[in-house]
């Protein structure tokens, strides 16, 4: 039976399902998963699963297997692959879906299911809530022993990934550079060491050795993290950038050529900025935690912000509300982003591409791109979620803020001529996340207001 406290490591919903394994998320919420979803796929073609090398990933990879095969799905796995891996195969292999087993920017002790249609993207939220309903009813369509699905194996998905890149970019124009990279630890030493071999980049790795414990670091995409290890490096081995991504490789977050390290929010603007002149999209879709910089740089390009709540199948929402050629790029201020000549998959190693690919067209260091834009400055926190008064602080955060421009879709965002704030819940943990953004100095005051009245209520 799982006690009161277990539920605070684990999270359902249309995410999927994530959670500390063993204290929260367990074998039977695995297989009941991968159950529901081998009975919410339609067709009959195989299933596409991976694995970051987390150490619960064989067990939960085995649980995974066992379910689809039940269901009646041929499932071939992967193996140790990132998610835009996955994704790239699904549509290779025309199949009906697939199951990334991982926890991208978490700690080690996390592990997660990720699902993804026959398109190879993210489920819709109508499609995710369909899958909810199955796991909760526990309705499984399980065949009889006779039709059981089978397993295959199959190694090359890297290389189909990289047939990918090299269609969509100058790869050649890009081998001058000098790239530090951190992997921490995860699955993007996968793919550099390949394109290094492959291409002949000049990829210098650290943290490349594939752990399912220890992480050199926590491998969240952020500014605090390039700090750690990466940053200070880049200046050591004369590297043009450094990139620092999350276990999955679908994050990913920067240094520049001075060793500085870059906000996370600053991926998606710089690959706005860098599409909307090569593309016929007007439309940017981001999310409501997501920095103001991208109003302007869409304004200069004549084209606008389209704001969605957070959560990758709100994006999926809003990418099939609008035809394909209407959309130029679609992110988040994770360093998580969707460009359309990958299908809008959330991919690192490609926003990467395209930052060193704005780099090589324009003649310019990434601290010279970045030196072109107005400074905005924003703050991040998060405050553990023991309570039920959510409703009751957002209440009162729009009776104290009540000057400014409410957005409710997603918990509460407050909006203001130079600054915004945004208090929400996680849907991936127990967390209620706090963020305030403000043209120019750091909105320090009103974050800490934020965060005490957050305190108070969560």
């Amino acid at each position: 039976m799982m006690r009161a406290g277990d539920v605070k490591s684990l999270r359902i919903s249309h995410v999927g399902l994530r959670g500390i394994v063993g204290s929260g998320m367990t074998a039977s919420h695995v297989v009941d998963f991968a159950s529901a979803f081998g009975t919410f796929l339609e067709s009959r073609s195989p299933v596409v699963i991976g694995r970051d090398p987390r150490a619960s990933g064989l067990m939960v990879r085995e649980g995974v297997i066992a379910a689809l095969l039940a269901a009646g799905c041929d499932v071939v796995d992967l193996g140790i692959v990132s998610t835009p891996v996955i994704q790239h195969a699904i549509r290779r292999l025309d199949a009906a879906g697939g199951i990334s087993i991982g926890a991208s920017h978490n700690t080690a002790d996390w592990n997660a299911l990720k699902f993804f249609g026959a398109r190879g993207t993210y489920l819709s939220t109508a499609e995710a809530g369909e899958l909810l309903d199955i796991y909760h009813l526990r309705k499984f369509d399980f065949v009889g022993w006779d039709r059981t699905g089978a397993l295959r194996e199959l190694d090359g998905a890297i290389d189909w990934y990289l047939d990918g890149l090299a269609s969509a970019y100058d790869l050649a124009a890009l081998k001058g550079f000098r790239v530090l990279v951190d992997c921490s630890n995860g699955t993007s030493s996968l793919i550099l060491r390949r394109m290094n071999e492959r291409f002949g980049f000049n990829f210098i790795l650290i943290n490349a050795r594939l752990e399912g414990v220890a992480f050199a670091h926590e491998p969240s995409t952020t500014a605090s993290a390039v700090a750690l290890q990466l940053a200070p490096l880049v200046t050591t081995v004369g590297a043009d950038a450094g990139f620092l991504f999350d276990v999955d490789s679908d994050r990913v977050a920067l240094a520049t050529e001075q060793g500085q390290p870059v906000s996370e929010e600053m991926v998606l603007p710089l690959l706005a900025d860098w599409l909307l002149p090569r593309v016929p999209g007007r439309l940017v879709i981001a999310n409501l935690s997501s920095t103001a910089l991208l109003e302007q740089i869409a304004s200069r390009h004549g084209a606008r912000v389209v704001r969605v709540p957070v959560g990758r199948h709100s994006a999926m929402d809003a990418l099939a509300s609008y035809r394909p050629e209407q959309i130029a790029i679609a992110g988040e201020g994770t360093g998580a982003v969707m460009m359309p000549q990958f299908r809008f998959v959330y991919d690192g190693i490609a926003s990467m591409l395209g930052i060193l690919s704005m780099m090589a067209e324009r003649r310019c260091s990434l601290s010279g791109l970045l030196a072109g834009y107005p400074r905005y400055s924003i703050l991040k926190g998060q405050v553990p979620l023991v309570s039920q008064r959510v409703p009751a602080l957002l209440m009162e955060l729009q009776q104290r803020y009540a000057d400014g421009r409410f957005n409710v879709a997603d918990g509460l965002r407050v909006d203001w001529l130079d600054r915004w704030f945004h208090v929400r819940v996680s849907q991936t943990e127990p967390l209620v996340r706090v963020i305030a953004e403000q043209r120019g100095d750091p909105p320090g005051q009103l974050f800490e207001e934020l965060m005490e009245q957050v305190r108070r209520f969560a």
